[in-house]
């Protein structure tokens, strides 16, 4: 392949595609690579999210794959490259990842993932991201990298956290495939579907159910689960959840919402289609 259609494939790689009633798709678009990346691919996702986190217009994030395969993690071409780069080369690559999952991890929109087919090696991070997931029956997962001779480095922070240590001491050791059933008992996936079609739906079904929600809410509410997870119950954890409901009570959005209820009418945020 020339250097102009590398360059064309990757300049399609990810696409952004706007949704109407606020919700944005994150798309990876390498079908016939299995939706597998590299570093110029890692930055289109940053650069992607980057762009609906700063889109007010983008209530909700969907990150979803065309074809077959949600991703097949590491691109080869690129793990070939890592292979003969020194270790300041690998690191900085690797840190690059890292923005990605941080960026992912913590973008002020909620966001859905939809998993068809194999999600493998770095996937798993993405989808450890996300804050809800939806598979499909077939797909399947894997920590590989133990395969390689590698580890799941960067992605482990989140991975842990939505699996467990104890999931992840077996997963990352063994590199096991493990199906959406398992996903969802080990907390990685929150609903599994029959299908893509179904898969689609709930999603449509999921959007409806955001839709109702006030957007500053929703983003303070994923704020609030960062401050207080794994963190011990003390006078400091009470206090500063304190102060944010008293905060957004008086808030413009918690106004609305207070004297919708109260007032049994619909608040402002709401589609009229909804």
């Amino acid at each position: 392949m020339t250097n102009t259609n590398v360059q064309k494939e990757q300049e399609s790689a990810v696409l952004l595609n706007r949704r109407a009633q606020g919700v944005t798709e994150v798309v990876l678009n390498r079908p016939d690579k299995r939706n597998a990346f590299d570093d110029v691919i890692i930055q289109q996702l940053i650069s992607a999210f980057t762009e609906v986190d700063a889109d007010s217009a983008t209530k909700v994030v969907i990150l979803r794959s065309e074809g077959k395969h949600f991703s097949a993690g590491a691109d080869l071409g690129w793990m070939r490259r890592m292979a003969d780069n020194s270790q300041q080369e690998n690191l900085d690559d690797s840190r690059q990842l890292a923005r990605l999952m941080d960026c992912l991890n913590h973008l002020s929109k909620p966001v859905i993932g939809l998993v068809q087919g194999a999600a493998y090696g770095g996937a798993v991070g993405l989808a450890a991201c996300c804050d809800i997931v939806i598979a499909t029956e077939t797909s399947s997962f894997c920590l590989s990298e133990v395969k390689l001779g590698l580890i799941p480095a960067v992605i482990s922070p989140y991975v842990v956290r939505a699996i467990g240590e104890r999931q992840a001491r077996r997963y990352f050791i063994s590199a096991e495939v493990f199906n959406a059933r398992e996903a969802e008992q080990f907390g990685l996936v929150h609903i599994v579907c029959d299908d893509i079609d179904a898969m689609n739906a709930r999603c449509d079904e999921m959007l409806k159910q955001l839709a109702q929600n006030g957007p500053e809410a929703m983003k303070a509410a994923k704020d609030l689960v960062f401050a207080v997870s794994q963190k011990p119950i003390n006078s400091t954890v009470i206090d500063d959840t304190a102060h944010r409901i008293a905060d957004i009570r008086v808030g413009e959005e918690g106004q609305e919402g207070l004297n919708a209820f109260l007032n049994k009418r619909r608040a402002n945020w709401i589609p009229e289609s909804n």
